[in-house]
C-alpha cells in the first residue's frame, strides 16, 4: 500500500479567549441571579446548592478573565519584542529572509 506524503501541521488557530471566558462568566452570574429567588424551593427539593455553584462558576470565571488578559498581554509583548529584534538585526540589503532560503 503506497504511503501518502506527510503535510506539516497547520498553525494553531487564534481565538478571542477573553471574549469567550467573559461570556461564560456572565452566563454563570446570570444563572446565579435567576436561581436566587427560588432558593427556598430548590432547598426543599434537595437542590439548594445550585445558586452557590453558579456563583462559584462566576467567581472562577473572573480568575479566568484575569489569566486570559495577562496571557494575551504577554503574547503581545513577546511579539512586539520579536518584531523589534528583527528590525534591529537587519542591514541595508537584508530583507529579513534566511540566507539558506534566498533564491538569488
Amino acid at each position: 500500500m503506497p504511503k501518502t506524503p506527510l503535510h506539516p501541521s497547520p498553525p494553531p488557530l487564534e481565538a478571542n479567549d477573553v471574549a469567550i471566558v467573559g461570556g461564560g462568566t456572565v452566563l454563570w452570574f446570570v444563572a446565579f441571579l435567576a436561581l436566587l429567588p427560588f432558593q427556598g424551593t430548590l432547598s426543599e427539593h434537595g437542590h439548594g446548592t445550585w445558586p452557590w455553584i453558579c456563583l462559584s462558576g462566576g467567581l472562577l470565571g473572573l480568575i479566568g478573565l484575569w489569566y486570559c488578559r495577562a496571557r494575551r498581554d504577554a503574547i503581545a509583548r513577546s511579539r512586539a519584542a520579536e518584531d523589534a529584534g528583527r528590525t534591529v538585526g537587519r542591514t541595508a540589503g537584508d530583507d529579513g529572509r534566511n540566507q539558506a532560503t534566498r533564491s538569488d
